[in-house]
């Protein structure tokens, strides 16, 4: 894999360089050497920064800085997924010269590199490539849903949220991991950007399709990885939430994508929809259990999203929910997820 570098610009610790929090985690498409974000945070390790674990990957203050450090490096990824997926300005004046530096960039936001015909030139110039992973696929690619879903013998597993940027991927990955380490074929169905990029093989990017085609792009994911993988359970990749005003979403994956089992992300302390008062207040768990009941599946467990908590608070948090959800908690970044694994391990 080419060595690759992040480019954040001071967003790291914020929830909206998820994307570059997924590759510091892992990729198998990508070999991250270092993340270009800001003078506050360059020098520390990313993984220590990101959830106490090093994974050797530094911090920089500036693309100069990094690619002294990194002359190996051969791309720029933007680290970073925002609202409504602008690219933030300031990115800009670093994009050009990653470009003047040699770098391909692989973006995965909705405003596309390559519909700037400035960066277009420069990148032929400079012999580099420009990559917009979110760029909608054309009519003739998509698929429309068929009901071959129903064909699929192996255990569908959603990954929810109740709201976004709360680990959905993330836990996705890491049950799909944890299930191998057991002896199993388990794959995971990405369904965003980042899931691309952490080298998925088997997916689609939910907010590039054309609504129409979206319930009929996830069951040819699952369908294709099933013929081709004979997975013995399948983890679906959840987006935003199925409440979220903003981007309501969910509900295509039980009912077109036919997953019967549900693991559900929440916050313990996050009361608004994307933190926002004006977005309203996130649903009680009761509440989304409940709906996700009468859409015909069963949430088999809760996992909890701790930014913003210690770890003492999460554990004591994990019990309480516990003790009133009677469900297995999981803490996904202090405890892993192997003990969801005999509980998974009984539906195969």
């Amino acid at each position: 894999m080419n060595e690759s570098l992040l480019l954040t610009n001071g967003l790291f610790k914020h929830s909206d360089a998820k994307t570059a929090h997924g590759l510091v985690r892992g990729s198998e498409r990508f070999s991250i050497s270092g993340v270009i974000d800001h003078a506050a945070t360059a020098g520390k390790d990313a993984g220590e920064l990101l959830d106490g674990q090093h994974r050797n990957i530094p911090i920089f203050a500036s693309l100069q800085d990094a690619l002294s450090q990194v002359p190996a490096a051969r791309n720029l990824i933007i680290g970073v997924a925002t609202v409504g997926g602008k690219l933030p300005p300031d990115m800009l004046i670093q994009i050009r010269e990653a470009i003047h530096a040699g770098l391909s960039i692989v973006n995965g936001l909705h405003e596309f590199l390559t519909d700037k015909s400035d960066l277009v030139a420069l990148a032929e110039e400079k012999g580099v490539t420009l990559t917009d992973v979110r760029k909608p696929q054309p009519r003739a690619a998509l698929h429309f849903w068929s009901g071959e879903i129903f064909k699929v013998t192996s255990p569908i597993i959603a990954v929810l949220g109740m709201d976004c940027a709360m680990g959905k991927r993330t836990t996705a990955r890491l049950l799909t991991q944890a299930m191998r380490r057991a002896g199993k074929k388990a794959e995971m169905v990405y369904t965003g950007q980042t899931g691309w990029l952490q080298g998925g093989k088997y997916g689609f990017i939910f907010d590039s399709t054309v609504n129409d085609f979206v319930s009929g792009e996830l069951e040819h994911a699952i369908v294709s990885c099933w013929k081709e993988a004979s997975p013995d359970i399948i983890f679906l990749e959840g987006q935003s939430a199925l409440r979220n005003p903003s981007g309501p979403c969910g509900s295509e994956l039980l009912i077109s994508g036919n997953a019967k089992k549900v693991v559900l992300l929440c916050s313990p302390v996050r009361k608004y929809f994307d933190d926002d008062a004006h977005w309203g207040e996130i649903p009680s768990v009761e509440t989304e259990i409940a709906i996700i009941r009468l859409l015909g599946a069963e949430v088999i467990a809760l996992a909890l999203h701790t930014a913003g908590c210690t770890d003492t608070e999460a554990r004591q948090w994990k019990k309480e929910y516990e003790s009133k959800y009677a469900l297995p908690v999981l803490l996904p970044v202090q405890e892993g997820v192997d003990e969801l694994v005999p509980t998974l391990l009984a539906m195969i």
